[in-house]
């Protein structure tokens, strides 16, 4: 009888795990289903990018929970002595998960208070690029050599972030070294020409070519101009090239680095015995 009895008990804890497993399985698959038709939803067409891949992240975060608590139910443990465990083990969890848990809530403060916002141009202590997506966790980052980088969230919180795309435009100031017999005028003319040609640069601010500094081989000269911010790097490679062709076409030395060695010998050491 009590074989019996064992035999119906592993039957029935074996049909419940095969239920339980199914019903993980099948909600995995719906929990899939759900996600692709929540990114072509029209009502998410138009929310922003940054805070639709946190709702994207948190959703499906939430969605497997159920889906792993209603597969521990039908198996046959009870839910209420899974959160019973999970409120016992929350302070080992939480400190288990202290990164995992500040990244959180760095995801929470960048989606409140956006400072960073998908399509904007960062840069976070020695990585800049472009934001794609503000995570759960992290924050993805495309470098413009197309390296993708993920930055923790509670970095962010932590950091000093230099947004370039915010204000829509930047300043652009370009040094050309000249040598000290060049004529200053010619070098404005010359500088002024080549930021004229070029229609990208902005009227306003106006343009400036100042001499900003007397080095110790050369006089320096900074271009100072205002352009979009998608137009920075462009503006910047036109300038420095056509910037050095102009002021060659004008007879303009470009100075390489020099030191004159003056040597003084003593007349007493130099006068024959």
């Amino acid at each position: 009888m009590d074989g019996e009895k064992i035999l119906d008990f592993i039957q029935k804890q074996g049909m419940n795990l095969f239920h339980g497993i199914l019903v993980l399985v099948v909600g995995l698959f719906a929990v899939h289903w759900i996600m692709k038709l929540l990114e072509r939803s029209e009502k998410l067409v138009h929310v922003e990018a940054t805070m639709k891949g946190f709702l994207h992240n948190m959703i499906k975060l939430v969605l497997y929970v159920i889906v792993a608590l209603t597969a521990a139910n039908v198996i046959g443990i009870p839910l209420t002595s899974v959160v019973t465990l999970i409120a016992s083990a929350g302070v080992a969890v939480s400190l288990a998960m202290q990164g995992a848990l500040s990244n959180l809530v760095g995801g929470l403060t960048l989606l409140l208070l956006k400072p960073i916002r998908a399509g904007e141009y960062i840069k976070v202590g020695d990585y800049e690029g472009t934001v794609r997506t503000v995570g759960t966790f992290y924050t993805t980052v495309t470098t413009f050599d197309n390296r993708l980088i993920n930055l923790p969230n509670s970095t962010l919180t932590n950091t000093a972030i230099v947004n370039f795309s915010r204000e829509g435009t930047r300043r652009l100031d370009i040094v050309f070294s000249v040598s000290y017999g060049s004529d200053p005028d010619q070098v404005y003319k010359t500088l002024n020409d080549v930021i004229a040609s070029n229609p990208a640069v902005l009227p306003e601010p106006a343009p400036s070519v100042v001499l900003s500094k007397m080095g110790d081989s050369s006089l320096e000269f900074t271009a100072r101009l205002w352009v979009r911010t998608p137009d920075y790097w462009d503006v910047n490679f036109y300038m420095l090239d056509r910037g050095k062709r102009a002021l060659d076409r004008a007879g303009i030395e470009i100075p390489f680095p020099q030191m004159d060695v003056h040597i003084r010998q003593d007349a007493a050491a130099s006068s024959p015995s």
